[in-house]
């Protein structure tokens, strides 16, 4: 009777035993699961599937049929707004712009509309200022009343710019780009320009003092340029297949807005401040498949200006940048120095770099009025042919426009650069420069070979620098001590 008993204890033993280690498997396994699914190429695939394309329904309305005349010198604003109307009052759809040149003023976009450009068409945008109403819009990370953009939505849904055709803002040193005061771009001496009184100093003041928006009224006799294509505040909003060229000022602007996508779109535009593509206070952002040919930054992730940012206090988060294109600009991902408000997980892959007059391939900018924090910026396979300075530039001492210096102190951490390939890196493989009460934190260069750099690195006040399998000028890099 005691053997039956002990055999019957050491059985429930032995089933307890496989019990307990089945549950600390099933506990490893989902650990293993949990730790899969979030390193940060998980969460990018994350945010990729969770932004959705726009939808239309399948009804045509050719600007023609509206008035519009491709003449290229016949202004063709109403027929461009009555086809507009017309089609989101009717539940949405396509407005078709035929083949030919079409002179318009600017193109404000409606709900469930769909503007679409046939190949070989070119839509010319007006250079006479009197054509630009006055809306609710951005300069340089800080809200204004000002012109119109090129292409403006203010508080739509499902909208889109499509098709094969060119958006030729008409940008030159005679129109819109001499008001950025350099001789380079058709300033002289005597003429306007945007850092005058009643220019951007204006526009600080009004901000810094909490002036509302609504009172901020610029304009004509203020030369503060608008961007080309800026959704504000709208939420599903797609531009692919065009060419944009000859901005104002920015170029794609999307500002507060949510699911984004930026597809095929080719930007050759060399005027001042003409940057590629500026998502702002934006969320789950997708820049795919184009070409950034640029006077300034190819793009540039923006969160608002000093005081603006953190009035509105929106982050851009969840920005993802797939198989482009940059060649000249002032750097080929930048974030700042407008991101008051934050930035992070912004994730790039894919991408190709590569101009003697593309300054940098990564880089951060911000300062001590602007402040924000910066955490997430993850790169993979990019392959950088030519860079001027630096292929990762991380600088919190940011100045242009005199004295930058404020209180709120700057956070930049978890920077990851993996597989990375440059042929001609420039002056330095890494430039980083914090503060200490506020180091540069978290840097890692994994898999990564910088060639031909005038110097390794220049590092200040930095945390956490850590080189993986990494080499630059051909040496293998070590972890500081």
């Amino acid at each position: 009777m005691k053997r039956v008993l002990i055999l019957g204890f050491f059985r429930k033993k032995g089933l307890l035993l496989v019990v307990l280690l089945l549950s600390a498997l099933s506990c490893v396994n989902v650990s293993k699961k949990k730790e899969k699914g979030h390193t940060p190429w998980d969460k990018m695939a994350e945010v990729i599937k969770n932004v959705k394309e726009p939808v239309f329904l399948d009804k045509t309305y050719n600007v023609v049929e509206f008035g519009a005349v491709p003449d290229g010198t016949t202004k063709n604003t109403e027929a461009f707004k009555k086809a507009i109307n017309t089609c989101s009052d009717n539940g949405g759809g396509v407005v078709l712009v035929p083949k030919g040149k079409y002179l318009t003023g600017p193109i404000h976009l409606e709900n469930n509309v769909n503007l679409h450009l046939e190949e070989g068409t070119e839509i010319l945008f007006s250079t006479d200022v009197k054509d630009y109403p006055i809306v609710m819009t951005s300069y340089e990370g800080v809200e204004i009343m000002n012109y119109s953009p090129l292409i403006y939505a203010k508080d739509k849904k499902n909208i889109a710019v499509t098709g094969k055709g060119v958006l030729n803002g008409q940008g030159s040193n005679e129109y819109w780009w001499s008001w950025c005061g350099s001789k380079k771009y058709g300033w002289e001496e005597g003429k306007p320009r945007q850092k005058d009184s009643l220019g951007i100093p204006m526009l600080m003041d009004l901000s810094d003092r909490g002036v509302p928006v609504t009172e901020r009224i610029f304009g004509d006799g203020h030369y503060l340029r608008p961007t080309f294509f800026e959704p504000f505040n709208c939420e599903t909003v797609m531009i692919q297949g065009v060419k944009i060229i000859n901005a104002p000022f920015w170029v794609i602007h999307p500002t507060r807005c949510t699911n984004v996508i930026v597809d095929g779109v080719t930007v050759n535009s060399h005027g001042p401040n003409n940057d590629g593509c500026d998502p702002e206070y934006s969320k789950n952002v997708i820049i795919k498949n184009c070409v950034f040919n640029t006077g300034d930054d190819c793009i540039a992730i923006k969160a608002g200006r000093d005081a603006d940012g953190r009035r509105v206090g929106i982050k851009s988060e969840n920005i993802v940048v797939q198989n482009c294109k940059m060649i000249d600009g002032h750097g080929g991902v930048v974030i700042g120095s407008e991101m008051s408000a934050g930035v992070r997980n912004v994730y790039v892959e894919n991408c190709e770099m590569n101009s003697p007059n593309l300054d940098r391939a990564i880089r951060i900018k911000t300062n001590t009025r602007r402040g924000g924090v910066v955490d997430g910026v993850y790169v993979r396979k990019i392959q950088v042919g030519q860079v001027r300075e630096a292929v990762l530039k991380l600088n919190m001492h940011y100045a242009i426009y005199g004295d930058q210096k404020g209180d709120f102190m700057p956070v930049i951490r978890n920077v990851l650069l993996e597989d990375i390939e440059v042929e001609d890196g420039g002056k330095y493989g890494v430039l980083a420069k914090g503060y200490e009460q506020s180091p540069v934190k978290n840097i890692t260069l994994k898999n990564v070979n910088i060639k031909k750099v005038d110097k390794i690195s220049s590092l200040e006040n930095v945390a956490n620098l850590k080189y993986i399998n990494t080499y630059i000028n051909g040496s293998l890099m070590k972890n500081l001590e």
